[in-house]
């Protein structure tokens, strides 16, 4: 199986975007997108997939953060789309359940090439650490329909804002690394009775 890397630009009036990510990295992270607690989120990511992850992003935070974050889940979308290839040979589906202490959340993924996200996170505070709860909702949008990925993304139990999003983030990093691990026994095979994905 060739690298599976990608390097995406997104430029716009509202934010320039720049995504370079490497699926069978070592959860190398170097992020900055002016929104602290997105890039602490993304931090999850990389570090519980096993994904290297290079972002910077720019954009017209003097007004909210709603384009910078939509659009970084779009490139970053968009770079999973182009890192993941045909998408023969990997396991395709993903899960994880991941607690922090009274949160519990569990993420399951299936790289189908069909867009579609069901997000029940009843987050109990509409900010934490400064970040407007509801964008996260427009991140994973951002990302599933640019990834052409299902995402299920639900909080079981949790008190503390801060634990459910952080169990949902990680909770998707292992998602992310189950799915797109290389399953040797589907070696150059594609993982669909339809023949494509």
């Amino acid at each position: 199986m060739s690298d599976r890397i990608a390097s995406v630009e997104r430029n716009t009036l509202e934010t320039q975007i720049k995504v370079s990510i490497n699926l069978d990295g070592t959860g190398k992270f170097n992020c900055f997108t002016g929104v602290p607690f997105l890039d602490h989120m993304l931090e999850q990511v990389a570090r519980h997939g096993l994904i290297d992850l290079d972002i910077h992003a720019v954009g017209d935070l003097h007004i909210d953060a709603h384009h910078t974050v939509e659009d970084l889940g779009i490139t970053l979308g968009q770079a999973f789309d182009q890192a993941v290839g045909d998408k023969k040979g990997i396991k395709r589906y993903g899960h994880a359940y991941v607690p922090l202490d009274e949160s519990l959340s569990r993420v399951v993924i299936d790289f189908s090439g069909r867009p579609g996200l069901e997000m029940h996170v009843p987050f109990t505070r509409g900010s934490v650490g400064g970040f407007d709860v509801d964008l996260f909702s427009e991140f994973f949008h951002g990302f599933i329909n640019h990834s052409k990925t299902t995402l299920h993304l639900d909080n079981l139990r949790g008190k503390n804002t801060h634990h459910q999003a952080e169990t949902i983030f990680k909770a998707f990093g292992r998602a992310l690394r189950m799915a797109l691990e290389v399953d040797e026994r589907m070696a150059g095979q594609m993982p669909s009775t339809k023949g494509c994905l």
